[in-house]
């Protein structure tokens, strides 16, 4: 099969650049022909060249909306489609999916949608949210399939009317394994807390700093992984709740496994998401995960089980679950060995590519069909 991913940024790296990585290698590995599209440079596109998938870059595919260079990047997007001539186009992240899906319009080339969370999902502002849910419902008929990244966005979608169910399936991201020697031991200590996520509005960091200003008389320090625009802003907070010696602003890292190895509780404070990898990272690793409570993250973490759930913006909630982890060497051990257990049953590299994969055949196989019987293609031109 003949794949051509489109996304609309090389960097910063995020779970949208990493999920389509392990797609485009792991398919190409099956002897696949895949062809990554995007826009601007980095280390995504380091990655991908490293492995041998041909990577396109686009002069003028970009993240904020500009209608001069985005009739322009749907050109060029067009150009790509018309030498490739793959037999569907799997595009992510919102400004990529729809573009992507006028050209494979204009083409009569199928287009699978991958929603790596919602637009309109609660937690974004109400105004922008009602923007982009009327963005999608426009683009929907466009997609011959939408793949949501938890059940969760697949009700989410419906719910909005985007498309239809028989449009709509939810496939589980998964990552590859890592060895023994990359597994945690959640029962040490003192403790060491783990964030990977960005310095963004997405996340909420201040809410995590503020319930650990009120742990300071147990021993833990956390480090704190990624970059971001807010950065500044939460190293000063830091300071002000005199959590400066217990908090390691690390930046982006190439060695996330490394430090997850070390770390005894993984957290994730956030505003809202789609199906995060970090925690899969984190349950890979087989640490205990202490996370917000939104769209499919709970669809990964067992509350009580694997971890605990906290409400969006809890300071109080979120302080109580990670004191007692913080206190309970063997409660961190259990969920550890929980969220390990669950990773290898439900997230893994092989499932997520086998699953993914299925959508894909079914997508081209009814192209192919409609191609022999002489019939339209959802009335695309032949």
């Amino acid at each position: 099969m003949n794949i051509t991913y489109i996304v609309t940024r090389a960097h910063p790296i995020g779970g949208v650049q990493i999920h389509v990585r392990d797609l485009a290698v792991s398919l190409q590995a099956q002897g696949h022909a895949c062809t990554v599209v995007t826009g601007g440079t980095g280390l995504f596109v380091d990655m991908l060249r490293a492995e041998r998938v041909p990577t396109i870059v686009l002069r003028h595919l970009i993240v904020p909306i500009h209608p001069v260079r985005d009739a322009l990047a749907l050109g060029e997007i067009r150009s790509v489609l018309k030498e490739r001539r793959p037999d569907l186009v799997a595009a992510h992240s919102s400004k990529a999916g729809i573009l992507s899906r006028i050209a494979g319009r204009t083409l009569g080339i199928p287009v699978i949608l991958t929603a790596h969370g919602w637009n309109f999902t609660p937690g974004i502002a109400p105004l922008a949210a009602a923007m982009y849910r009327q963005i999608e419902r426009l683009a929907g008929p466009l997609s011959s399939k939408i793949i949501t990244v938890s059940e969760y966005d697949r009700q989410l979608a419906l719910s909005a009317g985007i498309v239809g169910e028989d449009k709509l399936v939810a496939v589980y991201n998964g990552m590859a394994d890592v060895g023994p020697q990359l597994r945690a031991r959640p029962g040490q200590s003192p403790v060491r807390l783990v964030m990977v996520a960005r310095f963004g509005a997405q996340k909420d960091h201040p809410t995590l700093l503020r319930a650990l200003a009120g742990l300071l008389d147990l021993p833990w320090e956390i480090d704190l992984i990624g970059d971001g625009e807010l950065l500044g802003q939460t190293q000063a907070l830091a300071g002000e709740l005199g959590l400066a010696n217990r908090i390691n602003f690390l930046g982006q890292r190439r060695d996330v496994d490394e430090l997850l190895a070390r770390a005894q509780v993984s957290v994730l404070a956030t505003n809202w998401e789609g199906f995060p990898l970090s925690i899969l990272e984190a349950m890979r690793a087989g640490l205990p995960v202490v996370a917000t409570e939104v769209a499919g993250i709970g669809e990964s973490v067992r509350d009580g089980d694997t971890g605990y759930l906290v409400p969006r913006g809890d300071v109080v909630v979120l302080q109580d679950r990670i004191r007692r982890l913080l206190t309970d060497a063997a409660l961190r051990t259990r969920m550890g060995a929980s969220g390990r257990g669950r990773f290898e049953q439900h997230f893994t590299l092989p499932l997520f590519v086998q699953n993914t994969l299925a959508v894909y055949q079914e997508v081209a196989g009814d192209r192919a069909a409609a191609r022999r019987a002489g019939a339209p293609l959802s009335g695309l031109p032949g």
